[in-house]
């Protein structure tokens, strides 16, 4: 079965900058497409980010581009999402899913159960 661990949340002021990393195991890294989503008090889980299985191609959420960047590393069964210029409504629980295809993660699918996620709160 494969587990999905992210990390690197905190507390960081309006500008800020983190870096989320989600590490993978338990199945074949290098397969799936890999993505971000994230879940604000109240909202329901919205997609953030998405690369392929290669790194070749990133689809981004309106809301976010220009200001995070998201990569990954196969040989570290990671990947990680940079997050820059942040904002009091990025605000939320991220959570790291993989998928065949980007765009299936856009749409909002992913494949297995979800990480237990990373807490991200933007002060103003």
């Amino acid at each position: 079965q494969v587990q999905l661990v992210e990390s690197g949340g905190g507390l960081v002021q309006a500008g800020g900058s983190l870096r989320l990393s989600c590490v993978t195991s338990g199945g074949t890294f290098s397969s799936y497409a890999m993505g971000w989503f994230r879940q604000a008090p109240g909202k329901k889980r919205e997609f953030v980010a998405a690369i392929r299985w290669n790194g070749g191609t990133t689809n981004y959420a309106d809301s976010v581009k220009g200001r995070f960047t998201i990569s990954r590393d196969n040989a570290k069964n990671t990947v990680y999402l940079q997050m820059n210029n942040l904002h009091p409504e990025d605000t939320a629980v991220y959570y790291c899913a993989r998928d065949l295809n980007t765009d299936r993660l856009q749409a909002g699918n992913h494949l297995g159960s979800w990480g237990q996620g990373t807490q991200v709160t933007v002060s103003s």
